[in-house]
C-alpha cells in the first residue's frame, strides 16, 4: 500500500470506530489495526528481537485499554505503539529522539498536511482521466438526477421511496472526527525526522567514537586537567562524607527516634523527598565528571573509586528508603503513593547499577539515558498490565489497615472486593462510592467500542 492510501484507510476506520462513540474498546481496536499494519507493511524491516517484542508489548497494552480504559493503559498503548512505529521504520536512531518527535510532528503536521508532493503520488492529471471523470461519473449522474426529477413527478410512491425518510447524521462530529482522525492517521504515517535528529544521533551513542579527543578535554577552560582531577577527588570525598553523615542521621530518625502518629506520615513523606532528591543529584554528580576524559584517564583511579564509593553509599540510602517505606505499609497499609515509592526507588537503584557499569565500562553519559528510558517504559507497561486498586484493597482488607471506607471507594478497579467488604460490615463510601457506582453503570451502559470490558465481568452491582 502506499502512503496515501494507508492514511486514507485508518481515518475511514478511525471514523468508523469512533463516530458518535465514547473512548473505549474503540481506540483498543484502532490500536490493534497500527499494530498489524506496521507489521505487514514493514515485515521485512523487523531484523532483531526487539521488533517482535514490541509487537507483543503493543498488542498486549492495547487489551490492557479495551480492559481498563485508564490513563496507564492508553500511556502504554501509545508509547508502545509509537516505539514500534520509530523502531521499524528509523532504527538506527535512538529511542529518546521519540520524545521529542512526537511533540515536533504534532505541530508540523498542521502545515505538512498541505505540502502533497510529500505524501500524495507524484503525476498530473491527463485527458484522459478527465475524459473519463466527465464520461463515467458527470454524464451518468446528470442524467440519472433529471430522470428522477421526470419520475418523481409521476409517481408518489416512487418519490417517497427517497423523500419519505431522514439522514440520521451528525455532520458537525463527523466532519471533526474525520478531521482528527486524518490528522493522526497522517502524523502517524507521514512524521517528520529533521535533518538535525541523524546529526545528533551520535552523540546518543553508548561508546566514545574519539576516545584520544575525549581524553584531554577538560570541562573548564580556565582548569586544566589535573587541576580538574583533583577537584573532582576533593568534591567526592567531601560528598561522601557527607553523606556518610546523612544516612547515619537519616537511618536515626527513621528506626530509633521516637515519632508521633500525626506526623509519622509527613515526616516520612519529607524523607522520601529527600532521598529522591538525593538520587537526582547523586546521578548529576556522576555524569558530569565522567562524561568525557576522566573515563580514560589512568591517573583518575582515585576519583573512580570514590564515585563507585558514592554509589554505593546512594544505594545504602535507597535499601534505608525501602525498608522504612514497608515499616510505613506495614502499619497503614498500601496506597498509590507507596507503591510510586517502591516504584521509583527500584528506578533509582537500576539508575545506579547503570551509573556504575558506565564508569566500569567507560560509557558515555548517553548510555544510561538509552538505557532508562526502556526501563522507564517496563514501568509503564507494568503499571498498565496489574490491577493496583484491586491488590492495594485486597491486601489492605487482609491485614486490616487503610481500610477507611471513602479511600476503598476512591481505589480503581476494586468493585468485588470492595462491595464484598462493605456488605460485610455494613461500611458507607458515601459520596466517592455513589461517584464509582455511577461509573460502573456508565460503562456498562455504553454501546460496545465505547466499554471498558473490567466493567462487564462484574459481579452483581450492590443493592
Amino acid at each position: 500500500m502506499k502512503k496515501h492510501q494507508i492514511i486514507l484507510a485508518c481515518t475511514g476506520i478511525f471514523i468508523l470506530l469512533f463516530y458518535r462513540e465514547g473512548v473505549g474498546i474503540n481506540i483498543s481496536i484502532f490500536g490493534v489495526t497500527l499494530t498489524l499494519l506496521i507489521s505487514y507493511i514493514f515485515q521485512e524491516k523487523f531484523v532483531n528481537r526487539s521488533h517482535l517484542v514490541l509487537v507483543m508489548t503493543s498488542i498486549l497494552s492495547c487489551f490492557a485499554f479495551a480492559w481498563y480504559g485508564d490513563a496507564a493503559s492508553f500511556f502504554a498503548l501509545a508509547l508502545s505503539i509509537l516505539f514500534l512505529q520509530f523502531k521499524t521504520q528509523d532504527g538506527k536512531l535512538k529511542i529518546i529522539q521519540v520524545f521529542p518527535l512526537i511533540f515536533l510532528n504534532g505541530i508540523t503536521s498542521l502545515g505538512r498536511i498541505f505540502m502533497f508532493s510529500q505524501w500524495l503520488p507524484e503525476g498530473k492529471i491527463h485527458n484522459d482521466f478527465a475524459k473519463k471523470l466527465v464520461a463515467f461519473v458527470v454524464i451518468p449522474v446528470i442524467f440519472l438526477g433529471l430522470f428522477f426529477i421526470v419520475y418523481s413527478f409521476g409517481s408518489n410512491h416512487f418519490s417517497s421511496l427517497f423523500t419519505d425518510y431522514t439522514l440520521d447524521i451528525d455532520i458537525f462530529q463527523l466532519v471533526l472526527i474525520s478531521i482528527l482522525g486524518f490528522y493522526i492517521s497522517f502524523s502517524f504515517w507521514n512524521y517528520w525526522v529533521p535533518d538535525a535528529c541523524y546529526e545528533f544521533n551520535p552523540k546518543l551513542n553508548n561508546d566514545f567514537d574519539n576516545i584520544s579527543e575525549v581524553k584531554n578535554q577538560s570541562t573548564f577552560s580556565f582548569l586544566d586537567l589535573d587541576f580538574e582531577r583533583k577537584s573532582g577527588v576533593i568534591t567526592l570525598f567531601l560528598l561522601n562524607i557527607l553523606l556518610l553523615v546523612f544516612i547515619g542521621t537519616y537511618n536515626y530518625e527513621q528506626f530509633f527516634e521516637v515519632v508521633e502518629k500525626t506526623n509519622l506520615s509527613a515526616d516520612t513523606h519529607e524523607r522520601v523527598n529527600a532521598v529522591i532528591f538525593s538520587i537526582l543529584m547523586a546521578v548529576g554528580v556522576i555524569l558530569f565528571y565522567f562524561k568525557g576524559g576522566f573515563n580514560f584517564d589512568e591517573k583518575a583511579t582515585t576519583l573512580k573509586r570514590l564515585a563507585k564509593l558514592w554509589i554505593v553509599l546512594n544505594v545504602v540510602l535507597i535499601v534505608s528508603a525501602l525498608i522504612k517505606n514497608s515499616e510505613y505499609v506495614s502499619f497503614y497499609g498500601l496506597t498509590y503513593k507507596r507503591l510510586g515509592v517502591y516504584a521509583f526507588l527500584t528506578l533509582a537503584i537500576i539508575g545506579l547499577i547503570y551509573s556504575f557499569l558506565k564508569i566500569t565500562k567507560q560509557k558515555t553519559n548517553a548510555y544510561l539515558v538509552n538505557q532508562m528510558v526502556w526501563y522507564f517504559y517496563g514501568t509503564i507497561l507494568v503499571c498498565s498490565f496489574v490491577n493496583w486498586g484491586n491488590l492495594i484493597t485486597k491486601y489492605n482488607i487482609s491485614v486490616n489497615k487503610g481500610v477507611e471506607p471513602v479511600f476503598l471507594s476512591g481505589l480503581n478497579f476494586n468493585e468485588d472486593a470492595r462491595r464484598a467488604y462493605f456488605e460485610k460490615n455494613n461500611l458507607d463510601g458515601k459520596q466517592v462510592e455513589a461517584d464509582r457506582e455511577k461509573l460502573v453503570d456508565f460503562y456498562q451502559n455504553s454501546t460496545f467500542l465505547s466499554k471498558a470490558l473490567y466493567y462487564e465481568f462484574l459481579n452483581n452491582k450492590q443493592k
